[in-house]
């Protein structure tokens, strides 16, 4: 399932912390924060999606992701991949590289991890 862009930054600011209250989810906000009731919307639906669930703690509740932030990426760019390269990883790195502006070092980076994952074939 997808996350709106409101929806993922909330998740990354909870992935970012493991487990927060309403209130540290909103201080991570940066000026203009949210409401507090949008903030509440989001995790309501977050929370019927499956991505997070809660501990009450008192009267208050402590939220934590369902779903790690890898797991969801990672199954989001398999998709593009699948979806806008031909379900080709090799078009989507040709794309990539060609069409992103990366420094020489980042695509010497980049060709290291290739390098090293070749080692490990």
């Amino acid at each position: 399932m997808k996350l709106s862009k409101s929806e993922e930054e909330l998740m990354n600011h909870l992935w970012s912390m493991e487990k927060a209250f309403m209130k540290d989810l909103l201080e991570a906000y940066p000026e203009p924060k949210p409401a507090t009731t949008t903030v509440a919307t989001l995790l309501k639906r977050i929370k019927d999606k499956g991505f997070v669930d809660y501990t009450m703690s008192g009267n208050a509740r402590e939220y934590y992701p369902l779903v790690k932030k890898k797991d969801y990426f990672s199954k989001h760019v398999n998709s593009l991949i699948k979806n806008f390269f031909n379900d080709s990883a090799s078009q989507f790195a040709s794309f990539f590289t060609k069409e992103t502006d990366l420094t020489r070092e980042e695509l010497e980076d980049l060709k290291a991890i290739i390098d090293n994952e070749l080692k490990k074939k």
